[in-house]
């Protein structure tokens, strides 16, 4: 899930979703959007797998270890909460 104090929000100067935090701006790719939406405080991990899974027709074993390393990466940055 997103930090509370941590929103997406779509920038039309630029035509692109930014992730705000109090004090930086991130510009994630679309695959880190893919994810980054599903962070809503509903699903758990297993089910934002199988949704990426199923939405990149990949395997839920082949994709593992990227969105773990993916969230752990940002839940370094206190962007998400695992």
């Amino acid at each position: 899930m997103l930090k509370p104090y941590v929103r997406l929000q779509y920038d039309p100067v630029r035509q692109a979703w930014a992730l705000l935090s109090p004090e930086k701006v991130f510009w994630p790719d679309e695959t880190s959007l893919d994810i980054l939406r599903l962070c809503d405080g509903e699903r758990a991990v297993h089910q934002i797998l199988g949704t990426l899974a199923s939405q990149y027709e990949a395997r839920p074993e082949e994709i593992a270890s990227d969105l773990e390393s993916f969230l752990q990466e940002w839940s370094d940055r206190s962007l998400v909460t695992l």
